[in-house]
């Protein structure tokens, strides 16, 4: 008990590990692999690993992810089982247990079934991999001790599991406010404007993530993307900039690797648990995406349907430090019962089931595979053709120079092309369920004609009589994307690094001009605050860290919505304007819909908080912030030692550059957007560049824990090449795994 307490205290303070001494602990004789393996790795500690077959570099995959993101990795697992209170205990109870409702690995046994020889030779040999470092490292990760974690080794379901938790679907992390909002006399037309503009609750930019974001915080849910054809590009070969948006924390969601084996070569971002390359570049193709939004799920209303075939089943939830709780899992013929989950804000006596293309087998694994083989866009659309969760807009360039956009997905071939509400009933359940469109019935994009693709998780511009979805990302971030891009003859891989900085919003700017307007008109409204008045005049709407404006502005915000509204404050809301690219479109005409006194006294009493926060905060970034911390760092007494770092932060809740927040009018934090970028010129092997926010090792007291956030802050990359002449140059660090019955001949100079 003692030493346990010793290893938790020590935990909150670990020593600082060189990268030497990291490589030092990965296993590397005795190995049960067919020929030698090569590792190189840079001062990032990214490794390269060249193996002389596939199922040795599958292997060495799995060691490596294991060696840098052990704790990741379990912390996945235990998410997608619902496992979470064996770790922070009775707090995690609710979350498990709808957890365990949503059911993401059901369709596991039938994902591995279905899989070919090949690719279940690739998993299992990952898998491998996993536990041979599990098993033999020499320590295990200093959190560990704090969470009670121990060694177990992981098996194929395990991964198919947390592909499913990096698929689930984002549109759930709106269901509970849409939910919540039926009971509201207005309920009808706050349906209409979501569907007017696009977009539902779906935004992040109304507050910090409550309980369904958190639980679904790993899935895939924003990014730009970008493609341009050789016809437009200062190199002559095709481009590709990628950079996906997801929550802000250390350690960063992906891990940069390089593989090399007789089927694979690539560089690019992986997930820890998930075998393949999912944004990245092979030596002939680039690929990126953004999440789709697509109509993958449907709430199905069976309260009243004796056909249903509602069954139950007991479950112990074991909790750390507490006694276990005892819950009921329901399930139906439609999927599982999802009103059943505490948080969910259905109504009484209701029962909802959940029907999602993530609980039937799909090919995500294969589909990465085929893409990584891959030698042009259309065997790269051809390889999605299994692909199922979570649907994607899928970017890729080229040797040739083409670029192309795939929608890749699975989606029901439903008989309604709008949704009436959040639920459908039973019957159309059963008629739109009945056939599905894959990837290939579904409409794609090959070279167009000004030179280049833009996707930022916006409507799809195809037309298609599969209905796609409903509620998309406002067009903002794409249009600035695409008038950027068509404003140059040609673009270069340094262009593309500066428009993934950019952080100017249209939306801001133009609904600045608005409020300014009408201050302007509104007797005695303007005396209330001339300094806040003057920093919005003609804001281009930039929110650069070192900007001034964006501080009045979102304070006047804050400040207005609820008295427009008639609300408390902004957390109460109607759900439908807390999405940007709604009220951006609403507000102007409900606020001109007040009555003219109501209205003037709402703008001067906003204009003075504005004119006061202004004194409080004379820049953007002293008001908004990057905070890089750990996933305990909310954990109460202990939580200080996990708070690492806080930057300025330029962006906002809808830049290119995104940096979500709330309606906020203080100090804080951003936790969610870009996190990791890419650029790819397809005119040289070596030309690819990616930076992650935070580093690539997840062993807290690491050189390489928080080493690329002043590279990401200075909008600074690291190169990762293709050639191995090249990698021998830049990857200087050198690791060697031996077959058992070989001697180790050398080891990390």
């Amino acid at each position: 008990m003692l030493s346990r307490l010793l290893s938790a205290c020590a935990a909150l303070s670990p020593p600082r590990t060189t990268v030497r001494e990291r490589l030092d602990a990965l296993p590397r004789q005795g190995l049960p692999l067919e020929r030698p393996v090569t590792i190189r790795w840079n001062a990032q500690l990214v490794p390269f690993i060249e193996a002389e077959t596939d199922r040795d570099l599958a292997f060495a995959l799995g060691l490596v992810h294991a060696h840098l993101r052990h704790g990741q990795l379990e912390l996945y697992r235990h998410a997608v089982f619902g496992r979470l209170s064996e770790l922070a205990g009775p707090i995690a109870s609710d979350a498990d247990q709808a957890l365990r409702i949503l059911d993401l690995p059901r369709a596991a046994p039938a994902v591995l079934a279905a899989m070919s020889h090949e690719d279940r030779a690739w998993l299992d040999a990952y898998v491998e991999g996993v536990n041979w470092q599990i098993a033999r490292a020499p320590r295990l990760p200093p959190d560990f001790s704090l969470l009670g974690l121990s060694r177990e080794a992981f098996a194929a379901e395990d991964i198919i599991g947390i592909g499913r938790l990096a698929g689930a679907d984002v549109n759930w992390m709106a269901l509970p406010e849409v939910l919540r909002a039926r009971n509201r006399p207005d309920f009808a037309r706050t349906w209409a404007r979501s569907l007017a503009s696009g977009r539902g609750g779906t935004s992040f930019g109304a507050g910090e993530p409550g309980p369904a974001e958190t639980l679904l915080s790993a899935s895939r849910s924003g990014s730009n993307c970008v493609a341009v054809s050789a016809s437009r590009s200062a190199t002559g070969g095709a481009l590709l900039a990628s950079d996906p948006h997801l929550g802000i924390t250390v350690p960063n969601f992906w891990v940069l690797v390089g593989l090399l084996s007789p089927s694979y070569w690539a560089v690019g971002f992986t997930i820890p648990g998930v075998p393949v390359v999912t944004v990245g570049r092979s030596e002939r193709l680039a690929w990126g995406g953004t999440n789709m939004r697509a109509a993958a799920s449907d709430l199905i209303d069976i309260t009243e349907r004796e056909d249903a075939a509602v069954v139950s089943r007991p479950v112990r939830i074991r909790t750390r430090l507490w006694r276990d709780a005892r819950r009921t899992i329901r399930d139906s013929r439609f999927g599982p019962v999802v009103s059943d989950i505490p948080f969910l804000g259905t109504r009484t006596g209701e029962c909802l089931a959940l029907r999602w293309t993530g609980h039937d087998p799909s090919d995500e694994i294969g589909a990465f595979l085929r893409v990584m083989r891959a030698r042009n866009v259309d065997e790269f659309r051809s390889a999605f053709a299994g692909f199922a969760v979570s649907p994607q807009n899928m970017l890729a360039a080229d040797a040739d120079g083409n670029v192309i956009h795939v929608l890749a997905a699975r989606l029901p071939r439903r008989t309604w092309q709008v949704p009436l509400g959040p639920t459908i009933d039973a019957d159309a359940a059963d008629a739109g369920w009945a056939s599905f469109a894959a990837t290939t019935d579904l409409p794609f994009a090959r070279n167009p004609p000004d030179g280049f693709f833009a996707s930022a998780n916006n409507r799809p511009t195809v037309s298609s009589d599969v209905p796609i979805g409903w509620f998309f990302s406002a067009d903002e971030r794409v249009r600035r994307l695409q008038a950027l891009l068509s404003s140059r003859e040609k673009v270069g891989p340094q262009g593309l690094m500066a428009l993934q900085r950019d952080a100017i919003s249209t939306g801001a700017r133009d609904l600045a001009r608005e409020l300014v307007r009408r201050i302007d008109e509104t007797p005695g409204a303007a005396a209330a605050g001339s300094g806040a008045l003057a920093a919005l005049r003609g804001w281009d709407g930039s929110y650069d860290a070192q900007a001034r404006a964006p501080v009045p502005f979102e304070t006047l915000l804050h400040d207005l919505l609820p008295a427009v509204y008639g609300v408390k404050d902004v957390a109460a809301l109607p759900p439908e304007v807390k999405s940007w690219g709604v009220l951006v479109a609403v507000l102007p005409g409900d606020l001109d819909a007040l009555a003219p006194d109501v209205r003037a006294q709402a703008l001067r009493r906003s204009l003075g908080a504005a004119e006061r926060n202004l004194s409080r905060f004379p820049t953007w970034g002293d008001m908004h912030r990057l905070e890089m911390n750990g996933i305990l760092s909310r954990a109460p007494l202990i939580g200080g030692a996990f708070r690492y770092r806080s930057l300025p932060a330029s962006g906002s809740r809808d830049t290119v550059q995104k940096t979500a927040h709330g309606f906020v009018d203080g100090r804080h934090g951003s936790f969610y957007g870009s996190q990791a970028r890419q650029v790819s010129d397809l005119s040289d092997p070596d030309a690819n560049w990616f930076v992650l926010l935070g580093g690539q090792d997840g062993w807290s007291g690491s050189e390489a824990y928080l080493d690329q956030v002043d590279l990401w802050a200075k909008g600074e990359y690291v190169r990762l090449p293709l050639r191995p002449e090249t990698v021998a140059v830049e990857f200087p660090l050198l690791t060697r795994l031996w077959p058992s019955g070989e001697e180790e001949r050398g080891g990390t100079p």
